[in-house]
């Protein structure tokens, strides 16, 4: 299936409710999980992930779990399955068979996990005996998921012995870190950050109802999308300018591309407004999520820009640097890499708006989010497999047709 994204007026206006975090829903429903009372999450994400992990908990009992390309619900279940009695597999898509889960497992075998990889050595599938597990001091990289480190500070408060979880290295997507344990103590559990270790004291988590907030991450493509028009308007419900989310960080990102960013009692109003930078250098160690969104702004807006701190986007749901470096390409862009941690690009080229494009996502729904706003400087664009974006955006598409967009459908040949 390819959706081809056409502009029926390049003035957007609109109100649209994003979808609810897809990082917060699934630390919650971990905790949940593991919580003695139940408690009510409300407004929780649609997306893919979280019905995955959804379905998951509600059959523990079942043998065998396909995760498909879920990879916070993979390693959040490898611990979480750890210490649930039982004999389970968890299994995923080919690519998910890629992705290395060997820094995870190799902490949880110190605790006593009983986990084998079933096919190749240091990738999924696992089978995992749960089991009770005891804390020993261990250490971790912190240049690796973030999600490691989470999927573990999760469960640690059920384990025996003391928690101690020293950080060694650079550490990548801090906040997501951060958004973890301030989600933890909210419930009830201690946590100590001291130097390089996190502590946690052993406790059960307290009940207590939630609302999610709305998906930053998910507002970035509408920040995209001021920055590429003129006099255009759109308002997104549900944002909070206290959030647990590093994705918070984009109307600084985004005042200097040409969007302004007002907060009102239920989210935010972004308006266009004259882009005054000229060249952009950002370090995303803390927000990875945000790169190919930033990088096909500025491109679309022809502004030079140095894309620092992207050192694990080559393990994502595909490799993010040679992904964006490969389509680009098809506009006549060359964007540059070095070490597979930054991005760079001279400005000195104009994205050429060919009739033929298509822009393949590699099974990345940040791929097509990103891209399908560049219709707005292009005239349109063609998707392909335009589905992907259900993995955390579900209703994506229809917002952009009730924003102004218009788009038909086409089958693959």
């Amino acid at each position: 299936m390819i959706y081809t994204v056409n502009i029926k007026n390049p003035k957007l206006t609109g109100v649209i409710s994003l979808p609810a975090s897809k990082s917060i829903s699934n630390r919650m429903l971990i905790i949940q999980a593991l919580c003695p009372v139940d408690f009510k999450i409300r407004n929780i994400s649609t997306s893919d992930d979280t019905k995955v992990l959804i379905n998951a908990l509600k059959n523990c009992n079942t043998e065998l779990f396909d995760i498909g390309a879920a990879g916070t619900t993979m390693r959040f279940l490898t611990a979480y399955f750890s210490t649930l009695p039982g004999v389970r597999t968890l299994t995923g898509s080919e690519r998910m068979k890629k992705r290395p889960i060997d820094e995870l497992v190799n902490i949880l075998q110190q605790f006593g996990a009983e986990i084998q990889y079933t096919e190749d050595e240091n990738f999924p599938p696992l089978k995992i005996e749960g089991k009770k597990l005891c804390a020993v001091p261990v250490t971790i990289r912190g240049d690796i998921s973030s999600q490691f480190i989470t999927a573990l500070l999760l469960i640690a408060p059920y384990l025996d012995g003391h928690f101690g979880l020293t950080i060694e290295q650079k550490i990548l997507s801090k906040d997501y870190i951060m958004m973890t344990i301030k989600l933890m103590e909210m419930y009830g559990i201690n946590i100590v950050w001291d130097n390089k270790t996190i502590h946690v004291n052993r406790g059960q988590y307290v009940p207590q109802d939630i609302s999610i907030e709305s998906d930053w991450s998910s507002a970035s493509y509408w920040f995209e999308m001021i920055s590429l028009t003129e006099n255009s308007t759109i308002e997104l419900i549900g944002l909070q300018p206290e959030s647990l989310q590093g994705d918070s960080v984009l109307p600084d990102l985004f005042n200097s591309l040409g969007v302004e960013t007002t907060f009102t009692n239920s989210g935010i109003i972004l308006k266009s407004k004259p882009a005054t930078c000229q060249f952009f250098e950002y370090d995303f160690t803390n927000c990875p999520d945000l790169v190919q969104t930033i990088a096909v702004t500025l491109v679309a807006n022809r502004i030079p820009f140095k894309l620092s701190g992207l050192d694990n986007l080559s393990i994502k749901e595909t490799d993010r640097i040679e992904a964006l470096i490969t389509e680009f390409k098809k506009f006549g862009v060359t964007i540059n890499k070095e070490s597979n941690s930054c991005l760079f690009w001279s400005g000195d080229e104009t994205i050429q708006a060919l009739d033929d494009i298509l822009i393949e996502t590699y099974h990345d729904h940040r791929m097509a989010l990103a891209f399908a706003p560049l219709s707005l400087k292009t005239g349109k664009i063609k998707i392909e497999n335009p589905a992907v974006v259900s993995k955390s955006y579900p209703n994506f598409w229809n917002d952009l047709k009730e924003a102004g967009f218009d788009i038909y459908e086409s089958r693959i040949n």
